[in-house]
């Protein structure tokens, strides 16, 4: 019997011209943009860098969970940020506890922060309640609602916690941003999410139109 799935060119630029693309980028903004690369070209305390990083950083980690809410349901985008936030709250934690303690401050437990356990927090609600308001729609407007909503909610909830209930380092960081420039806390606190909640209702319904959406099988099977 002759495979009907063949070889296309198409395969090969799915298969390694994007994947390619993506390391490219990543790349570029660890060592040219990160304002602790190797070049940082945009200057070593850029907030635009900072946005570009960390803001990346928190787009990839609660983008896939805001992606799959959107086009599977609530659930698998709450168990998604679950994941997602999770990993990213065990890195963060053992990174800044490495930092500290290099420079022999060890009164500072990230892992006990709760403004960083909140990071699986987070990823929960960012995922479900996205996939609860869309509600497996593929309406453009309704996906860009949804998106917003929790995007925007969890950053007032993640500026909240930075400024009341983070380890003083970080807590005392997000207070002096807010008293000396508040315009820029806004910026760096709400932008990239934001960004991240039109963005990805964006990208979620160009992959509808490629069939490229979890299937819905009916109950039973």
């Amino acid at each position: 019997m002759a495979e009907n799935n063949k070889f296309k060119l198409s395969n090969i630029f799915d298969g390694i011209i994007i994947p390619l693309i993506l390391v490219l980028l990543i790349y570029v903004f660890a060592v040219y943009i990160n304002v602790g690369g190797q070049h940082h070209i945009l200057g070593a305390d850029n907030v635009i860098a900072v946005i570009l990083v960390s803001g990346f950083a928190e787009m990839i980690i609660l983008g896939v969970p805001l992606v799959l809410g959107l086009l599977w349901n609530k659930w698998a985008g709450g168990a998604a940020g679950f994941i997602m936030g999770g990993m990213y709250y065990v890195a963060s934690a053992g990174q800044y506890n490495g930092l500290f303690s290099s420079m022999g401050v060890t009164q500072y437990n990230y892992f006990g922060d709760v403004s960083m356990l909140f990071w699986i927090v987070y990823g929960v609600i960012i995922g479900y309640m996205a996939g609860a308001i869309n509600n497996g729609s593929t309406n453009f407007k309704r996906m860009l609602l949804a998106g917003l909503s929790a995007s925007i909610i969890i950053s007032v909830i993640k500026a909240y916690l930075n400024y009341t209930v983070a380890l003083e380092p970080g807590r005392q960081m997000a207070q002096q941003s807010w008293a000396t420039d508040p315009l820029m806390a806004v910026v760096t606190n709400f932008v990239p999410l934001i960004a991240l909640g039109v963005i990805v209702p964006i990208l979620a319904k160009v992959m509808t139109w490629y069939g490229l959406q979890p299937q819905k099988h009916a109950a039973g099977y």
